[in-house]
């Protein structure tokens, strides 16, 4: 270590040059300003305003670590075990995956779109909870389900709902060989809204994805076979079929590549008014329909 006077301001500097050797300094910035924020409650600009803050030495092999851990590309996020998604503070490690800011749209989407009091709308595939804790904060008196097939994941979406303060239904399941008909669950049968974040990333693109997602975010959330790429909103659209209202809203966030193949597959299924809805950067990322 090269830096002797503890100041934070210092070391601060020392790591961004060694991080730049893994990232772009913009990101390097962004990943140290995360970190010291998190570990000490120092923001950027009380850095800036208080250059003479010092860290002891338990401190500084604290921040050592992480800055180790950045190198081997291991997200932030699971480095202090939390991420921002919305107004929620949520509790993630590697058994789910990181929520993204398409994500945070989608649930948007739905806040914005549904207006009734006492809707019962199940997330199929939770991970962190993300989108069901969301839809149970943001919506008029709902009744929410979620699911997912990992039970660590199940674990960490339940202790995301208690620490959120809100109340979800979650159920174990597989969506591809799925039990909820037998879930016994009191409301589940009268289902009037079904959101889902599927796996959508085919084997193919693989390549076009940096290692920290590929070397440490679950498999099984990510990816489907490159053959049979809407697997899993196949399942959802046959579940659907049978526990979705008549007139019940279905909304999905997809692989921008397979826009015209989700809306051939929700005429499959006879839905009406089917929008795909583009994201922040103008990309294809969700779509909505309902069933008659």
């Amino acid at each position: 270590m090269e830096i002797r006077n503890n100041l934070l301001r210092d070391l601060k500097k020392y790591y961004l040059t060694e991080l730049t050797e893994y990232y772009d300094k913009r990101e390097g910035e962004t990943l140290l300003t995360i970190l010291i924020d998190y570990y000490f409650n120092v923001s950027r600009n009380e850095l800036i305003l208080n250059p003479g803050i010092r860290l002891s030495e338990s401190e500084i092999l604290k921040l050592h670590m992480a800055v180790k851990d950045l190198k081997l590309m291991r997200p932030v996020q699971y480095i202090i075990g939390e991420v921002d998604f919305s107004d929620l503070k949520l509790k993630v490690n590697s058994s789910v995956l990181i929520p993204r800011q398409e994500t945070e749209e989608l649930v948007n989407l739905i806040i914005n779109s549904e207006k009734e009091s006492g809707l019962t709308i199940i997330d199929i595939g939770t991970g962190s909870g993300c989108i069901s804790i969301s839809l149970a904060k943001g919506l008029n008196n709902p009744n929410v389900f979620a699911t997912d097939i990992s039970t660590e994941a199940i674990s960490i979406a339940s202790e995301n709902a208690i620490s959120s303060n809100v109340h979800v239904n979650f159920i174990e399941d597989d969506i591809l060989n799925t039990k909820l008909n037998e879930s016994g669950f009191e409301g589940l049968s009268t289902i009037n809204v079904i959101v889902s974040n599927p796996p959508y990333v085919t084997e193919l693109e693989k390549i076009k994805m940096h290692a920290n997602v590929l070397d440490y975010e679950p498999y099984t959330a990510l990816f489907v076979p490159d053959d049979n790429p809407l697997i899993f909103y196949k399942s959802i659209c046959k579940f659907a079929s049978t526990n979705l209202s008549s007139g019940g809203r279905i909304y999905f966030e997809i692989n921008e590549s397979l826009a015209d193949a989700m809306i051939g597959l929700l005429e499959e299924y006879a839905y009406c008014d089917i929008l795909v809805h583009k994201d922040i950067h103008g990309r294809n990322r969700m779509v909505s329909a309902v069933k008659l």
